[in-house]
């Protein structure tokens, strides 16, 4: 049975790892090889490891960085951060990472993503769209949402998939950090325009957030940050996750969703 995954996403600065607001004041909260050992003692659905400097400074990923995540790692890796060409897609696999998520390389050069999946395979090939809300609607923005794009998302997000990407992640800039629920209009205009498996990031602030996603799409991907990372109103750093139990109930949602239709 189809389930929603339930998704951390870890975010690497100067190696570290940190969580931002806005795509903004990134603070550090710890190191990912030990929150990667925690998230395994948890059981987690899929984790999403994004290197937030490497495009920006135009580098290529720290491999040796993502070995040894890639080696700690007991469920699904995806990777994310300074990917510009198949022969990095087809070394970041070797190294175990199962899904390589790229952003401002798939705007650039769209190609990339039919040219990595007929390589890796779609279903190794994820496409993330940055999006801000502005005053003639959403957007795409990249290199840490320093830079403007004038590509409206759901006609970017046919386009990926029509060019082969197993997966669409959509982050909602505007609400990255600030934990006070998801942007489901944009959620929405993205599911009904796509077929491929969607996740949604950016703004969980509570289960119940998490719930919400799953009760309006069924089956999809649900990705949060500082929920995953913080606890309290002090936000205070712990490493935390669904029980067994609450990600039953969230399942649930989605099969009442999926009947619903």
């Amino acid at each position: 049975m189809l389930r929603p995954r339930i998704i951390p996403c870890l975010l690497i600065k100067g190696g570290g790892l940190v969580k931002t607001v806005n795509f903004r004041t990134p603070k550090y909260v710890g190191d990912p090889i030990n929150a990667v050992r925690i998230f395994n003692e948890k059981e987690v659905d899929e984790l999403m490891v994004v290197d937030i400097d490497a495009t920006v400074e135009q580098r290529e990923p720290n491999y040796a960085l993502i070995k040894n995540l890639a080696a700690e790692c007991r469920m699904p890796l995806c990777y994310g951060g300074g990917v510009t060409s198949v022969e990095q897609f087809q070394r970041l696999v070797s190294l175990g990472v199962e899904k390589v998520a790229i952003s401002a390389a798939a705007v650039a050069n769209p190609n990339l993503v039919s040219e990595a999946a007929s390589k890796v395979g779609g279903q190794s090939v994820v496409v993330v769209m940055d999006v801000r809300k502005g005053p003639q609607g959403y957007t795409i923005w990249t290199h840490n949402a320093g830079k403007a794009t004038e590509l409206e998302p759901v006609a970017f997000a046919r386009r990926m998939q029509d060019l082969g990407a197993g997966e669409v992640v959509v982050n909602s800039i505007d609400r990255d950090g600030v934990m006070k629920g998801y942007d489901y209009d944009l959620a929405t205009r993205v599911r009904e325009a796509t077929s491929v498996p969607l996740t949604i990031m950016g703004g969980a602030g509570s289960l119940n957030d998490i719930a919400e996603l799953v009760r309006m799409f069924g089956v999809i991907g649900v990705a949060a940050g500082s929920l995953f990372v913080f606890k309290g109103v002090y936000r205070a750093v712990l490493i935390n996750y669904p029980s067994p139990t609450q990600k039953d109930e969230i399942a649930d949602t989605a099969q009442v969703a999926v009947q619903a239709r």
